[in-house]
């Protein structure tokens, strides 16, 4: 079986590595003939054009490496064919695929996918699932169809989500999940033993692309929304308020009890308590437990740290949103970096 496979990021190198190590195993007749990766983009201080994690694993197996900045030209699609693959992998791969790619490899192309679909479609499923207080996602292996995750079902492995998860932590969980499911149907589809089977299209949830917009906290909300949104945007594009006149980024947090309207004499944002355990603010709706912060130009630190160095009891946190009404300035965008 010839594969090709289109992947970015960590989690789609995960799931390549998984692969190549089941070639070297116990499937010596599968053979990787290519991988295909977005091109190096700058990264880190220096800005240095960066490959993505595929690409430096695909070039330590000595996988050819092909990285259009699309697959909609005519060109692009005959490099594809050239290949005469049986198989295409996708994960996390970042390019739209037409149907002229899609309909080259003999048996198609294969998604890893990161929810139980028909559940959380699109861009941002790890994210959202944390967000809407899922108890549960996983890993679909999806066959790949014009739609956007609308194909067939072709495997599931479910995880839980508890409640001290980030997307950080979950995002890792999935993606040695998603190795795991990949072997697993490969095999099936090797000894042809796949079992296809349609997504219920009423069930539908769509995972909408993050903007960084969404990080601002409304200190309004309940804690329990809150203390998602800190856990889901973790570790992009990371929550954030407003102490001292400056940006305060939040990266992990905790709910106090279930109790409702807790201190309610307090505004939302109030700085109720702080101790090395965290620092506990008031919301629309319950308490929530501040854990770990950063203020711009410094590294994450506890709440201890933070304590140390800032009176906190009492100070109000407010959102750039708040600010900007104030300001009476309408773009936040520029404001939100």
């Amino acid at each position: 079986m010839k594969i090709i496979f289109a992947g970015t990021p960590e989690f789609a190198a995960i799931a390549l590595k998984a692969l190549l190590a089941k070639i070297k195993l116990d499937r010596p007749e599968f053979e990787v003939v290519a991988a295909y990766t977005q091109p190096d983009r700058p990264a880190g201080r220096g800005r240095k054009l960066t490959p993505s994690a595929v690409k430096q694993v695909a070039l330590e197996a000595d996988i050819p490496v092909y990285q259009p900045v699309s697959l909609k030209s005519e060109e692009a699609q005959a490099s594809v064919k050239s290949l005469n693959a049986d198989l295409m992998i996708v994960a996390a791969y970042g390019l739209i695929l037409p149907k002229a790619v899609l309909d080259t490899p003999k048996l198609g192309c294969i998604n890893i996918h990161g929810s139980l679909l028909p559940r959380w479609r699109g861009a941002a499923p790890i994210h959202r699932a944390i967000l809407a207080g899922d108890s549960k996602t996983g890993i679909t292996i999806m066959q790949m169809d014009v739609g956007l995750d609308t194909g067939d079902m072709l495997l599931k492995k479910e995880c839980d989500i508890p409640p001290d998860d980030t997307s950080a932590t979950l995002h890792d969980r999935l993606a040695e999940l998603g190795g795991e499911a990949l072997l697993e149907e490969l095999d099936k589809i090797a000894d042809n033993t796949s079992t296809p089977e349609k997504q219920n299209d009423e069930l539908a949830v769509y995972a909408h692309k993050l903007v960084k917009a969404e990080s601002e906290i409304n200190w309004a909300d309940s804690a329990v929304k809150i203390d998602r949104q800190i856990r889901a945007f973790n570790p992009w594009p990371v929550a954030q308020t407003r102490f001292d006149g400056k940006i305060l980024r939040i990266w992990m947090s905790e709910l106090m009890g279930d109790s409702v309207n807790v201190n309610s004499d307090k505004a939302a944002g109030t700085i109720l308590a702080a101790s090395k355990k965290g620092i506990d603010v008031s919301t629309g709706d319950g308490v929530v437990r501040l854990l770990t912060v950063q203020l711009p130009g410094k590294k994450t630190m506890d709440a201890a740290s933070f304590i140390n160095a800032h009176d906190v009891v009492g100070q109000q946190l407010s959102s750039v949103l708040d600010v900007l009404d104030v300001l009476d300035v309408s773009d936040v965008s520029d404001v939100s970096q």
